[in-house]
């Protein structure tokens, strides 16, 4: 029989592992939520803001629970990678079934969580947002071209969400420019991954990109994308803090670019907790575009 402190310390690991492996850092993404409440100016009112955060904290659920089974489903590939290795599940901190059950425990909490915004449309996109993931860890992943298409998509429904949860009209613009960035990131990632390890065994589709391919392919978004940024910023608003926002938004689209070419793009998250160039312009563009809403 152990003792009570060694139990002790097995559960805490496990507990700890558990709380890794949900991914916490990666809801930096579901940020994107606040995209169009923030952009329709409704931030500020209480109902607007409660709204948004309980959209952040289904999407929350629903993205930890599919790491979860992700992570399951691809332990045995894990093991045999230099740094996922060291995942919680791979690491054997939080047992597969576990994960398992967890995981779709969230996924059906999710969709609940969302109701609290009120009606059924939030929900509607939280449930389609699943069955994307879903979708994307049994089958897209393996899927040349739909795989990059297909994470784009999942960060498009969180942004899509945010006006669902408080009811605002998505332009077109908003939709072009997001869609845009979303695939400069994942195709960014994929670089990333491709310039550090090349072809490891443990994403299928690596195998069939080429850097070039991949580098042509952000080009091309990021070029569509700060074109479609100004477009938007000289033509619609008149206002000269939304064409100084321009500044800010390509200096943002360039570092980026940067950093994907230096290898540091994998893991775009933390891009944003370490970058300090990043982290300031990002905070001058939100400053800008928050004077340009909020301050009549």
């Amino acid at each position: 029989m152990r003792p009570p402190e060694v139990a002790s310390a097995r559960a805490g690991a496990r507990l700890r592992g558990f709380a890794r492996a949900c991914r916490p850092r990666q809801w930096l993404k579901n940020l994107l939520v606040f995209a169009a409440p923030a952009a329709a100016g409704v931030l500020t009112t209480p109902g607007g803001l409660l709204r948004t955060l309980v959209a952040f904290a289904a999407f929350c659920l629903a993205a930890s629970g599919t790491y979860l089974l992700n992570d399951a489903r691809d332990v045995e590939g894990d093991r045999r990678h230099p740094r996922k290795r060291l995942r919680p599940i791979a690491a054997g901190l939080v047992p597969v079934a576990a994960a398992r059950v967890a995981g779709l425990t969230f996924i059906a909490a999710a969709p609940a969580v969302a109701a609290l915004a009120g009606g059924w449309r939030l929900p509607a996109v939280v449930a389609g947002y699943v069955a994307l993931t879903l979708a994307y860890t049994y089958w897209l992943k393996q899927q040349v071209v739909v795989d990059l298409v297909a994470v784009a998509g999942c960060h498009l429904i969180r942004a899509f969400a945010g006006a669902v949860a408080v009811d605002v009209p998505v332009t077109s613009w908003f939709l072009v420019v997001v869609s845009l960035g979303s695939l400069q990131v994942v195709v960014g990632k994929r670089e990333a991954e491709m310039r550090n390890r090349g072809a490891d065994g443990t994403r299928a589709t690596l195998v069939t990109y080429t850097p070039s391919y991949l580098a042509h392919v952000r080009s091309m978004a990021s070029g569509a994308m700060i074109v479609t940024y100004c477009l938007w910023a000289l033509q619609i608003h008149a206002d000269t803090l939304y064409g100084v926002s321009i500044v800010p938004f390509v200096l943002i689209i360039l570092r980026h670019n940067l950093l994907v070419d230096r290898g540091v793009g994998e893991e775009p998250e933390e891009l944003a907790l370490r970058d300090r160039p990043l982290q300031l312009y990002t905070a001058l563009l939100v400053a800008l575009l928050a004077v340009g809403i909020y301050v009549k």
